[in-house]
């Protein structure tokens, strides 16, 4: 069975990003599946990515949220959010079931500036654990997305002085700690231990140009899928967004 390129993108903003580089990207790119978070979108998916079967839930407030999975393989079926009202509202989470795994496109909330949520945010950790653990009972997980947590120093530029600020406070990485202890890998650091890969940057002071970032973005895999993970890679090449896509291959 050939390998499987799965790529996971923030685009902030369907639609803005179809307006720059969206379609060729993924012509070039030519991924298995593709997983996109911050959709912000109410309606309009219909032809975006002809040649693809696509999955798409819109949060209730418009323009915020949402998320979209393009795949090649029609998968067995297709779940929206994790069951939780409270979480299911924002529309955050779209799983697919295969024969032999679960593919798990999600986008973590932020826990905001003042820390407005981060007592929400924890909870979502939380929740967001048992949902996969749940999952994994009957076979292994791919899960993918904007986490929005910088795990270890190493994930950013400047740790120091950003210790108290959302997505690198000492309870989200606790939160990013725990799934890790639970058995899920962080396929990148399989492949690298290097600083300076980063997958978002602030649009202010020329971050990006200057490479200030945040490694927020993350394919993370059951243990049972490490050996069929053949590479898992950043492309911070690719514009459009103020992330960039990342991905893994796997068999």
């Amino acid at each position: 069975m050939p390998a499987k390129k799965m790529l996971s993108w923030n685009v902030n903003g369907l639609r803005a990003a179809i307006k720059k580089n969206f379609h060729e990207f993924v012509e070039e790119a030519r991924p298995d599946v593709l997983c996109i978070q911050e959709t912000k979108m109410s309606d309009g998916y219909a032809d975006v990515l002809p040649g693809y079967v696509q999955f798409h839930l819109n949060a209730e407030k418009k323009g915020y949220s949402g998320v979209a999975t393009f795949v090649r393989e029609e998968p067995l079926g297709a779940s929206y959010g994790m069951g939780i009202e409270e979480h299911d509202k924002e529309g955050r989470i779209i799983t697919l079931e295969y024969p032999d795994y679960y593919l798990v496109n999600v986008y973590t909330p932020n826990a905001q500036r003042e820390l407005l949520r981060l007592d929400y945010r924890q909870q979502w950790d939380r929740d967001f654990l048992t949902f996969l653990k749940d999952l994994e009972k009957s076979k292994p997980v791919i899960a993918c997305g904007d986490l929005n947590v910088a795990h270890k120093e190493i994930d950013l530029k400047n740790p120091k002085s950003n210790r108290r600020n959302a997505g690198f406070t000492d309870e989200e990485r606790e939160g990013f700690t725990r799934l890790v202890e639970a058995g899920f890998v962080d396929t990148f650091r399989e492949f690298n231990q290097e600083p300076g890969n980063y997958t978002w940057w602030s649009y202010m002071f020329k971050a990006r140009e200057k490479n200030v970032g945040w490694r927020i973005d993350y394919f993370c895999i059951s243990a049972a899928l490490r050996p069929r993970l053949k590479d898992a890679f950043i492309l911070p090449e690719v514009m459009g967004s103020d992330h960039c896509p990342v991905g893994i291959t796997i068999e």
